[in-house]
């Protein structure tokens, strides 16, 4: 083994560096436990605002006063807010889901397999979507599938093909759609096509840091392209730190209300179970100070 690695330490030496650090544990057993359940490496993005500044950024030692006890308070909301938004993710995507099939098959039953009818992006990637779609179709055991391919040498129609796909094909498939099908997905929200393409992207890897218990809080993300302002004024009200967590859970406020998916209570109740800890708010995430009464996509 390399030098760079570091020595495998046991829990309780991993307690040990904590307090070495300045950490107030707790009870040590107790410590050790959360970290069998959760681990040091996973705690530390919980912990990081917590460390002292130093000339180079942040040093290794904690601010004096600093708790385990709000370190995991930091987790278990994190914990919450990643049940939370995967949740919300799941109705915009089967609302996308049906929309883009139901556009796609006025062109043809079988446009997605057809790549002359798709849009001009096709060219550049068509050929790597329909091997994943392809794939997935292989792999499938689902009951509308095997009837396919007993009955119709496999081809799906458009609509039932997207319920194969993930949210990343999914994206790609709309991204390649003709302009005419991307607008009319698009207008149901009041988006251009390329803003919704890119906020389907963008979204994806927030889906897929909640599917893989990844981390939220104090998280930096992409830039969504936006609207120009007064277009959409409760989405220029809602923040202006558009590469933080709580602007990527804006977007999503923003398209549960414009696709007509109900009611968008969730996020808001678990946001205002933001934990009383020291030294970190609700900015870590990106909010801003009155972010549940400045924009109607997070107030009552």
């Amino acid at each position: 083994m390399g030098e760079a690695v570091k020595r495998h330490t046991s829990y309780a030496e991993q307690v040990q560096r904590l307090v070495d650090r300045g950490m107030d544990v707790g009870d040590e057993d107790d410590a050790v436990a959360l970290l069998q359940r959760v681990s040091y490496y996973r705690l530390s993005g919980y912990w990081y605002p917590f460390r002292q500044f130093s000339d180079d950024g942040r040093s290794s030692t904690f601010r004096p006063g600093t708790r385990l006890s709000d370190v995991k308070a930091l987790y278990d909301f994190d914990v919450q807010l990643r049940a939370a938004t995967f949740a919300e993710l799941s109705r915009i995507e089967t609302f996308v889901r049906s929309r883009l099939g139901h556009e796609l098959g006025r062109i043809d039953p079988c446009v997605h397999l057809m790549p002359d009818k798709l849009g001009t992006e096709a060219s550049k990637h068509y050929a790597k979507w329909l091997r994943g779609y392809e794939k997935e179709l292989d792999k499938s055991r689902a009951d509308f599938v095997v009837h396919h391919k007993e009955n119709y040498d496999g081809r799906l129609p458009v609509w039932v093909a997207v319920e194969l796909l993930d949210w990343g094909s999914l994206a790609w498939l709309f991204s390649i759609s003709p302009r005419t099908v991307q607008d009319s997905v698009a207008g149901d929200c009041g988006l251009r096509a390329p803003q919704l393409g890119d906020w389907l992207r963008k979204l994806n890897l927030v889906r897929n840091t909640c599917a893989h218990q990844g981390r939220l809080f104090n998280r930096v993300h992409g830039r969504p392209k936006l609207p120009g302002l007064g277009v959409h004024p409760d989405l220029d009200a809602a923040t202006s730190q558009w590469q933080r967590t709580f602007a990527q859970l804006t977007l999503v406020q923003f398209l549960l209300d414009r696709f007509g998916l109900g009611r968008r209570t969730m996020l808001p109740a678990v946001l205002r179970r933001f934990p009383e800890v020291q030294f970190v708010t609700m900015a870590n995430l990106g909010a801003p100070p009155m972010w549940d009464r400045d924009s109607r996509l997070w107030g009552p």
